[in-house]
């Protein structure tokens, strides 16, 4: 896609950042879920976000690809701006994955259906070539015997993964987790976890919500640690979980880690 003027701008002229968000702002009512967030993203990043219940951390990623629209600032996506353009958004969407805390499947439809909908609705791939790619992501996330299957008959660390794949069948540049592993049981967590590892080690630029702080350690490049619907602080997980800068970082580890 190409970069247009307004866009080029926004990004500084650098096309290694991916995302770009400058002093975003959401308000509900009088509530302020966000408050002049600053973030950028380089290509093939992995971002953990963090913080407590109520920090603005869904509603941040909910924003990249326009679940929630933003009241103030600056969104751009590989070199597209999220204004109110429906062109723009449309095409944000083609490129962002998203997975959410529920598993959101069409229940009366197979998972290979599930998987095979999206890039034939939305990028008009041929249906044979759509059952390939769901196939091929399907495997990956080492569930292709459950193809012909219906949700209803998976078990929920299934159900997520099915998700992954649907999300990834679109061949986004960037995926968006939204506490992925929140609504599974204590077992099914981890082969949740397994498979977004595996897709991190193979360069997607992600964005990841979650508590899993052992998944943060190991698959994140920065940790963006949130309170209040503001950026408290960024860095490195190594330098985070040693020493986190701030006092709310330090007392939301301290409960979580103990």
């Amino acid at each position: 896609m190409k970069l247009n003027s307004q866009a080029q701008t926004g990004l500084s002229g650098d096309r290694n950042q991916i995302i770009k968000i400058e002093r975003l702002e959401k308000r509900y009512g009088h509530f302020t879920a966000l408050n002049l967030i600053n973030l950028t993203v380089r290509r093939g990043e992995r971002i953990v976000i963090c913080g407590p219940s109520g920090s603005g951390k869904s509603t941040l990623i909910r924003c990249i690809n326009r679940i929630e629209e933003h009241d103030g600032g600056r969104i751009v996506v590989d070199g597209v701006e999220l204004d109110g353009k429906l062109k723009n958004i449309d095409a944000i969407r083609r490129e962002v994955g998203m997975v959410f805390q529920s598993f959101n499947l069409f229940p009366h439809l197979t998972i290979l259906e599930n998987c095979m909908l999206a890039p034939i609705q939305a990028r008009g791939v041929a249906k044979y070539e759509a059952r390939e790619r769901a196939m091929h992501f399907l495997t990956k996330v080492r569930i292709p015997d459950q193809a012909d299957k219906y949700p209803g008959q998976l078990s929920g660390g299934q159900q997520q993964r099915v998700a992954i794949a649907r999300a990834l069948c679109m061949q986004p540049k960037i995926m968006l987790f939204d506490e992925p592993t929140s609504a599974l049981d204590p077992e099914m967590v981890n082969e949740v976890l397994d498979t977004m590892v595996e897709l991190a080690g193979e360069g997607m630029t992600m964005l990841c919500v979650t508590h899993e702080m052992g998944f943060a350690k190991e698959v994140a490049d920065r940790i963006v640690f949130m309170d209040k619907g503001e950026v408290i602080e960024e860095s490195a997980p190594k330098e985070f979980f040693a020493r986190p800068k701030s006092d709310r970082a330090q007392d939301f580890l301290g409960k979580i880690l103990h």
